[in-house]
């Protein structure tokens, strides 16, 4: 898997930026658009490095395509997103149909981290429609 720059219509990466902005304000690291097969840095803060091994975590995250069919029909109901914990900072991943979004942020609450979820996914579903 590839970076690819320009895969995401430039209205959808405005709208995503704007829709996480919003929901985690200055503590929002990073967005990142990814596909099954390939993915594009949307947004980095200007105090970071750009030097981080994205594919990995795309590859990585991108797993999550056929992991959530795992849960499909689970006593738990539908699978929503993932939170991921490290020790400087937080990664909420989002994945509706065939493409997904995660972001990194210095600190995010539980709440913070549904809100987010919530104005990813209803601005992918908007460009679906």
């Amino acid at each position: 898997m590839s970076e690819h720059h320009d895969i995401v219509d430039p209205s959808l990466e405005e709208q995503l930026v704007s829709a996480c902005r919003t929901a985690v304000g200055d503590s929002l690291r990073s967005i990142t658009y990814f596909t099954p097969d390939d993915y594009e840095q949307l947004y980095l803060r200007s105090d970071l490095e750009a030097d981080a091994d994205l594919a990995a975590s795309v590859e990585h995250e991108a797993a999550g395509f056929r992991t959530q069919m795992a849960y499909t029909g689970s006593e738990l109901g539908d699978y929503q997103y993932t939170l991921r914990v490290f020790e400087n900072g937080f990664m909420t991943r989002v994945i509706d149909g065939d493409h997904g979004v995660f972001v990194t942020t210095d600190g995010i609450t539980v709440l913070r981290s549904k809100e987010v979820t919530r104005a990813i996914r209803s601005t992918l579903r908007a460009t679906v429609e």
